[in-house]
């Protein structure tokens, strides 16, 4: 007698615990931590480009534009990252899948490299560019590229943070 063919089960079907990923901390429902990662990431990207500016054109402003903007970075990332945090512990879709903690440990890295990165201009910042402060710059502009990319598959892939459709809608 022939065996009816294995039917293969979906697992996302099967883990109703995934399925909750809605936004907890939200603005007439749109997520917060969305809204402020726009704002790390377009400084960190504006620090790198302040130092490349200074070792071009040897202008001192634009070490300082580039410490203000680190500090902004690390302070808005900081905020960012509170919002993502207690996302990820409030959430139960979020917290359940390992693509949210690979996020979360690449963002905490980056906020301790942003920090540095602040911390080593704190005093004279000239000084701090060259060469510690511009490879600090295009580390944290790398890991910012890397650490948007995997937040951005959690919201693209996964609709981490957006409403579910009801059935039947």
């Amino acid at each position: 007698m022939p065996q009816a063919p294995q039917k293969f089960s979906d697992p996302v079907e099967e883990h109703r615990a995934l399925h909750e990923t809605e936004s907890r901390i939200a603005i007439a429902g749109h997520p917060l931590h969305a809204m402020l990662v726009a704002f790390p990431i377009a400084l960190a990207m504006s620090v790198l480009g302040a130092d490349l500016l200074y070792w071009w054109t040897g202008d001192a402003f634009w070490t300082r534009a580039a410490g203000w903007a680190a500090f902004g970075a690390f302070l808005m990332g900081v905020i960012a990252g509170i919002t993502g945090t207690v996302e990820l512990l409030a959430v139960r879709g979020i917290r359940n899948r390992s693509a949210s903690w690979t996020h979360f440990i690449l963002a905490v890295m980056l906020l301790s490299v942003l920090g540095a990165n602040w911390a080593i201009r704190i005093g004279d910042h000239e000084a701090a560019v060259l060469p510690l402060g511009l490879l600090m710059s295009v580390f944290a502009a790398g890991l910012t590229a890397v650490t948007g990319w995997h937040g951005g598959k959690l919201v693209f892939d996964y609709q981490i943070g957006t409403k579910m459709p009801e059935h039947g809608d």
